[in-house]
């Protein structure tokens, strides 16, 4: 048998599934891969102790023995991302404030985890609350790239992204709001998805109805991998209002079959920079739905892109101080706080109600815009990242192509688009720089298309070999 380490999560079902491996004998080989590649990533954190995580595995097999395993995940070793609850397990959201949280509840989505068998072994790093697409903080340090040490693994699912490359997790959950799920994808050369907005809920806080620009979603090292995992954190559940009804995902080539046209959006009309080779190499990349079928061609939305950026950013800095007002307030807290939460919440508290209704109206605007596009495209699709994985000691890229960045998050410009319209997003891995660096894409798709998108992802993963590459960690 295999290395288990190795497998997809598909092959390492039907090995346990079969009896060719144990759960015991899965759990032993990550976590001896843990120990030898962990310390040099940083991606997995509050990791349970190895003796707790070898008794759930015993009791798995157990279950699998008299005939009561259940769950799609049954065995399977899972870390969640530090933005998420999981009952016993340190909780830190990436800030010294929470250095020493242990939650008593789960999220929506790690019950869900949990009730289909997983093993939760600890957690992914993340930028201090998730602000940010790089995945540093105060309480754990740098998460770096398993393709070069040197560089960053992004965020803010950046320590997800970096276990799935160094294969020290089969699949992984993330969130996303500017990105989060699909820049990881791509610094990391694996897949993300940013489902339909209300497919996967989440444990809603204070505010349940007006900041719908996150989503919760999986990462995985194939297509198929991160629909066996979508599937376990989709459907409605009533604790989240936005949330709604989703069947099952099953990847269909008759819908690859059918083909249509692709907008390749490019930097969107010389709207935005970036570093040089990226669009180059998700340029090639657009050769292969050419031998699937598809034509592929540019597109330019009429839009005032600009306007689009404003109302993005009025949007997140409002619910920002709104969230995290309370800590802003106490100056015991306040200084714990990172400067790029200090500039959102400040930027937040200036805006008024005419802003906000406004900013709506701009994003209602851009959707429209999307949904004419549509009636002539099946999909878009656009760069995952402006840039290539950056300096890990940086926090974030200061200059784009001699564009000076003029905030913390606008060397992502690329990325709000999907996230203002809740649209599905694949992020697929388009290859590697001169230098080694992986670099990817998004594939959009229309309103909760989420299947016709992850089908036709599967057959571009099968069409190219970029996911079977692995990092040089030794």
């Amino acid at each position: 048998m295999s290395d288990p380490t190795s497998l997809s999560l598909t092959s390492l079902l039907k090995a346990l599934d079969d009896g060719s491996l144990s759960v015991e004998d899965v759990m032993v080989s990550f976590l001896e891969r843990i120990d030898r590649f962990n310390p040099k990533i940083n991606a997995l954190v509050g990791l349970r102790s190895r003796d707790s995580l070898i008794a759930e595995a015993r009791a798995k097999d157990a279950q699998r023995r008299d005939g009561t395993a259940r769950g799609a995940l049954h065995g399977v070793p899972v870390a969640i991302k530090d933005l998420s609850e999981a009952k016993g397990i340190l909780c830190t959201y990436g800030s010294p404030l929470f250095h020493d949280y242990v939650p008593d509840f789960d999220d929506i989505q790690v019950e869900r985890i949990r009730a289909a068998g997983a093993i939760i072994i600890g957690k992914t790093n993340t930028p201090e609350w998730g602000f940010g697409s790089h995945s540093y903080n105060p309480v754990f340090g740098v998460t770096r790239n398993p393709w070069d040490l040197s560089r960053s693994a992004g965020g803010s699912s950046g320590g997800a992204g970096a276990a799935l490359a160094a294969r020290l997790v089969t699949v992984a959950d993330g969130s996303d709001m500017m990105g989060s799920l699909r820049n990881p994808a791509a610094f990391n050369n694996v897949v993300g998805f940013r489902p339909s907005f209300g497919r996967v809920p989440t444990l809603p806080g204070r505010d349940a109805y007006l900041n719908q620009l996150a989503t919760l979603g999986p990462m995985g090292r194939s297509v198929e991998d991160v629909v066996t995992l979508l599937n376990v954190q989709s459907g409605f559940d009533p604790r989240d209002p936005s949330s709604f009804e989703s069947p099952a995902v099953a990847l269909d080539p008759a819908i690859v079959a059918k083909g249509g046209r692709i907008g390749w959006l490019g930097d969107f009309g010389g709207h935005l920079p970036f570093e040089a080779g990226v669009l180059e190499l998700n340029e090639k990349a657009l050769g292969v739905f050419d031998k699937l079928g598809f034509s592929v061609e540019p597109v330019r939305i009429d839009f005032d892109m600009e306007r689009l950026w404003w109302a993005w950013t009025t949007l997140r800095s409002y619910f920002t101080a709104g969230s995290m007002r309370d800590f802003y307030e106490d100056p015991g807290r306040r200084g714990s706080l990172k400067p790029e939460i200090l500039y959102e919440v400040r930027s937040g508290l200036r805006i008024q109600a005419a802003d906000i209704y406004e900013a709506s109206a701009v994003r209602t605007a851009w959707y429209q815009a999307l949904a004419k596009i549509f009636e002539t495209f099946d999909y878009l699709v656009a760069p995952a990242a402006q840039v290539f994985p950056f300096d890990a000691e940086i926090p974030w890229p200061r200059e784009i192509a001699g564009k000076h960045m003029d905030t913390y998050h606008r060397w992502m410009e690329v990325v709000i688009g999907p996230s203002m319209a809740g649209l599905p997003v694949a992020a697929l891995p388009a290859g590697f720089s001169p230098h080694g660096l992986p670099s990817g894409f998004q594939l959009i798709g229309k309103p909760r298309a989420d299947q016709s998108v992850l089908s036709v992802a599967a057959a571009y993963e099968a069409a190219t070999e970029w996911l079977g590459r692995l990092p040089l960690l030794d």
